[in-house]
């Protein structure tokens, strides 16, 4: 597991139910949008702009590569709307929109990473049925006392843009935006096993950084 303050950092970056108001369901919001309300768009550009940002850039290398894609998502969205028939989320049909606008734009083509590869270097941490062979240490009782907000906020959005692709998608939709796992898998294209290695390892990273860190502290 993660330390709590890092947890509570993910949790702080998880953007739709914290901007938009909890009286407006999905369904409405589709309804005003279908009406070419235009409040109704300002508040859905203003509810997913930042977190369709930070998920395209996990497809594209540039900030205004994906800016361009976001604002073709939103163009897609509104052309689409009437067609939106809610089998899924709005966030996650939104999402699935994004995701198809960074693939086309042939910025970053998608990789299936196979389980047995360790870009990482982590693969040594774990035996074959998937068990701990070099467990993480024990998290000292004052670890969030020593991880400030501020802090532990740039260092995980620093350390997930560090992730491998794959591994950076995957835990930018499961542990920043909330999507459930069988979400990602459909958005991604990737198994349900493939997906719980990746999050785990990507997990595993950042939870590394942390046990580095700390491990200076009690050196100096």
């Amino acid at each position: 597991m993660l330390p709590s303050a890092v947890t509570a950092t993910l949790r702080a970056l998880q953007p739709v139910c914290r901007v938009r108001s909890q009286t407006v369901s999905d369904s409405e919001l589709v309804e005003r949008l279908r009406a070419g309300d235009e409040h109704a768009f300002a508040e859905l550009v203003s509810t997913y702009q930042q977190p369709l940002v930070r998920l395209a850039l996990t497809f594209v290398p540039s900030r205004a590569v994906a800016e361009e894609v976001v604002q073709e998502t939103f163009i897609g969205v509104i052309r689409g709307i009437g067609r939106f028939e809610g089998r899924s989320s709005l966030k996650t049909w939104i999402y699935r929109i994004l995701v198809n606008r960074a693939r086309t734009t042939g910025a970053r083509e998608p990789r299936h990473v196979s389980l047995g590869e360790d870009r990482d270097g982590l693969a040594g941490r774990f035996s074959a049925d998937g068990a701990w062979t070099d467990p993480p240490s024990a998290w000292p009782d004052d670890v969030d006392d020593r991880l400030s907000a501020p802090q532990v906020a740039r260092r995980v959005i620093v350390a997930i843009d560090d992730l491998p692709g794959l591994q950076r998608q995957v835990v930018t939709l499961r542990d920043v935006e909330g999507l459930s796992s069988a979400e990602v898998c459909e958005l991604l294209e990737i198994s349900e096993g493939n997906q719980r290695v990746l999050l785990h390892r990507a997990r595993t990273k950042l939870r590394a950084m942390f046990e580095d860190e700390l491990a200076v502290e009690r050196r100096s």
